[in-house]
């Protein structure tokens, strides 16, 4: 791990923690909204769960043979299948649910049935998840998660917390690495405590790295960045 200059933490090789890179594996709502739980690469066709750049990427080693690793090769044939990004969907699942705010959208699936596994909330904290179609951007219904009243308090205590949008915190990750964005989801900064901080993954078209950006949700600094070897 390593800290520049102006003070980001820079981390190689598998993410330590549980806000890498499953971001989307399960909504646990409020208290600990995103929770890792595997690769969030792999192939799913169940139904969504909880919940993807101007520091320079670097670049992962090439396997022993030479060929691309089973999980860049998974990112290789699912992004470019998927016509609708994760702006388009989360615009999508917000529409369909009235006065809500997105909070996670992760690309799953395969890549000849690839859709977004989105998560979005109400004021109140309600979460709701939906699944949409990554290649029609047609939303599924939704499905309400946890009603518990201390998660939606503490949930609702988080959004009203973030001033920094999903799209804003992407906009930050995508202008230091350029590349696709294939997860983004708000939950509790790595440092501890209870700042709210939006975790965004970029995948890059040359190599098919992922990197992981941790953005502060109310101030919309990069708190830390890591890029996947895998």
């Amino acid at each position: 791990m390593d800290t520049n200059r102006s003070g980001v933490v820079i981390r190689r090789g598998r993410p330590a923690g549980p806000r890498a890179i499953g971001l989307v594996c399960a909504v646990a709502a409020a208290g600990a909204l995103l929770s890792g739980c595997g690769n969030s690469d792999k192939a799913d066709t169940g139904s969504p769960g909880t919940v993807p750049s101007r520091a320079v990427p670097a670049t992962a080693p090439a396997s022993p043979s030479g060929s691309l690793s089973e999980d860049r090769a998974r990112r290789k044939a699912l992004i470019p299948q998927a016509k609708v990004d994760y702006e388009q969907a989360l615009k999508a699942a917000v529409a369909a649910v009235p006065a809500s705010e997105a909070i996670a959208a992760e690309l799953k699936g395969s890549p000849d049935a690839p859709y977004w596994s989105t998560v979005v909330a109400t004021e109140d904290g309600t979460v709701h998840t939906l699944r949409v179609d990554a290649v029609s951007g047609k939303a599924g219904p939704p499905q309400t998660q946890s009603d518990d009243p201390d998660d939606k308090k503490q949930l609702a205590a988080r959004l009203s917390a973030a001033k920094v949008t999903a799209q804003q915190a992407a906009t930050t990750a995508t202008e230091k690495t350029k590349g696709t964005v294939n997860t983004i989801g708000l939950g509790d900064a790595d440092n501890g405590g209870d700042k709210a901080a939006w975790t965004v993954g970029v995948v890059t078209p040359d190599d098919w790295n992922q990197t992981i950006y941790e953005i502060d949700a109310a101030t919309g600094k990069v708190l830390s960045m890591h890029v996947s070897e895998d």
